[in-house]
């Protein structure tokens, strides 16, 4: 981009202050910032105006009752497993790994799936889940489309990473690495922050800008050329989750929903997780802040939880469905955040509360754009072994309790 297209640009929002500094800038930081202007999606500054601000409040919310349970599940397992593997054969299921944070939270500053959660021997986190595909590889004999979505900030880390342990033994002619869409950081007037003098303060757009981002870096036309009809998304996190299910992809299919969402049975009424609903008689997520002291502890007539089905981040979605998803665009959140950024003399600014907003789109809100969406229970001892702290809750050291439990040698 040139200058004077910058220029144009940044007058028409009123953002020029993003080229405030550009002569004190050398040639090659001139051209970055130029390019990151380029890449700005400027519409994203309207979701700030009073009258087009995403309605968080929610519809009539209920139980969602239609599921496959983990009785249902044994029961038909044969049948699920069958339509799911016959899919897979046929090329109509690829994998979609959310990998774009950092390790911070675990005193890692690499991509957290890096991070080595073995003890007698190394085991990181992208070995974990890469083994866990390889599973159903092995049982339907095809590899199985692999996209991992990076940041900005730890593309470079991941890639080299995979090439340097020659990709844990999968094929990488199956994997892609795409990196996610990033949106500007704001202050509360509207006015793009600066990172530095040539960096605009930019951040990942949410997990629910994967699809968005999978468009932008050409990959769907790759996907479609092949037969891929259905994607399983799926986050860094969770050590033991079953990728490409094959019992959860029949599952979904059997039931003629266009959707599907791995659960597990809430421990406790208050356990800290999203859970499946409906909302206004479509498929949603509650967020467990949202449900109210009584929701949270209603029963069902058999004395289960009404709201007892936690989402755990590994969803199935029907592609052409999220295509037209695309088209109308996702809600987009608006949070207030602590924004490290320059003023307007170039003095960096670290402020002790919010001061400012991020913009995000959530994969919660794709589900409640399906028609239909069947959550499919797992045993959390099985399946569910997040790894997003250092200790307690969730941690490493429960991750690792339970990798042992399940015959994983670490």
């Amino acid at each position: 981009m040139i200058f004077e297209k910058a220029k144009n640009i940044v007058e028409k929002y009123n953002q020029e202050h993003l080229l405030y500094f550009y002569d004190e800038l050398t040639g090659t930081e001139q051209a970055d910032l130029l390019n990151q202007i380029e890449k700005i999606d400027f519409s994203l500054l309207d979701s700030l105006k009073p009258e087009n601000k995403a309605d968080t409040k929610k519809g009539k919310i209920e139980p969602l009752t239609k599921a496959a349970t983990i009785a249902d599940i044994q029961q038909n397992a044969e049948k699920y497993r069958n339509i799911g593997i016959e899919e897979i054969r046929k090329g109509k299921v690829a994998t979609v790994l959310l990998a774009g944070g950092q390790g911070t939270r675990l005193g890692f500053d690499k991509p957290k799936g890096m991070f080595n959660i073995g003890v007698n021997k190394e085991l990181y986190i992208f070995e974990c889940l890469i083994n866990n595909l390889m599973d159903v590889v092995n049982m339907a004999g095809v590899w199985i489309p692999l996209l991992i979505m990076t940041s900005e900030k730890n593309n470079e880390d991941t890639m080299n990473f995979f090439k340097e342990k020659n990709y844990f033994g999968y094929n990488s002619d199956y994997i892609s690495f795409f990196v996610q869409d990033m949106a500007p950081s704001v202050d509360f007037d509207g006015k793009i922050y600066l990172e530095s003098k040539s960096r605009i303060s930019l951040s990942p757009n949410g997990n629910g800008g994967w699809f968005s981002s999978i468009v932008r870096a050409g990959l769907l036309d790759k996907l479609k050329a092949g037969g891929v009809e259905w994607l399983n998304v799926f986050s860094v996190d969770n050590v033991l989750q079953r990728i490409a299910d094959p019992a959860f992809i029949g599952a979904v299919i059997k039931s003629g929903s266009q959707s599907g969402s791995k659960v597990v049975a809430k421990t406790n009424p208050s356990e800290r997780v999203g859970a499946m609903c409906l909302e206004n008689g479509m498929p949603s997520i509650i967020e467990y802040y949202e449900l109210t002291e009584e929701m949270a502890n209603q029963r069902l007539e058999n004395g289960e939880l009404a709201y007892r089905f936690g989402v755990t981040l590994n969803y199935l979605f029907r592609i052409d469905k999220l295509e037209d998803i695309n088209k109308v665009k996702l809600p987009v959140h608006i949070v207030e955040k602590k924004i490290p950024h320059i003023d307007e003399n170039g003095c960096e600014i670290n402020s002790e509360v919010p001061d400012g907003y991020k913009f995000e789109t959530l994969i919660l809100d794709m589900i409640h754009m399906y028609d239909s969406c069947l959550p499919y229970e797992v045993d959390r001892r099985k399946e569910f072994a997040p790894v997003k702290n250092a200790e307690g809750v969730d941690s490493v050291d429960t991750a690792r309790e339970l990798l042992r439990e399940n015959g994983v040698e670490i």
